[in-house]
C-alpha cells in the first residue's frame, strides 16, 4: 500500500469535511462548528480506547480490528480537519512535537 504524505492527507481530508458540511447543512440548515468537531474527535477517540480494550482482551467484544483501524484512521482525519480550521498548520505541529519530545528524552 502507498503512503500518504501530509499535503495529501490535508486535501484530501479537507474534501471529506467540505462534504459533510453540505450534508449539515441540507439536514440542519448549519455546519458544525469546530467546537463540535472537536466534540465528534473526543467521541472517536474514546471509541479509540473501547477498541484497544477488546483487542487486547479487556473489553467482552470480539473481532474489532477493522473497527480500530477505522477509528484511528478517522482520529487523524478529525485531527487534520480540526488543525486546519484553526489555522495551525499540522504538518508543523507534528514536526514540533516529535523534535521536542526527542530532545526531553535525548533522542535527537
Amino acid at each position: 500500500m502507498a503512503s500518504i504524505d501530509f499535503e495529501e492527507l490535508k486535501q484530501r481530508s479537507l474534501q471529506i469535511r467540505a462534504r459533510y458540511h453540505e450534508l449539515e447543512i441540507e439536514h440542519h440548515d448549519t455546519e458544525w462548528t469546530v467546537e463540535e468537531d472537536a466534540l465528534a474527535f473526543l467521541t472517536d477517540a474514546g471509541l479509540v480506547g473501547r477498541h484497544v480494550m477488546s483487542q487486547q482482551g479487556r473489553w467482552p467484544k470480539a473481532n474489532t480490528d477493522d473497527e480500530l483501524k477505522h477509528k484511528l484512521g478517522e482520529s487523524i482525519w478529525w485531527l487534520t480537519v480540526l488543525a486546519e480550521r484553526m489555522n495551525i498548520n499540522i504538518e508543523e505541529a507534528t514536526k514540533d512535537f516529535l523534535t521536542e519530545t526527542e530532545k526531553l528524552l535525548g533522542n535527537s
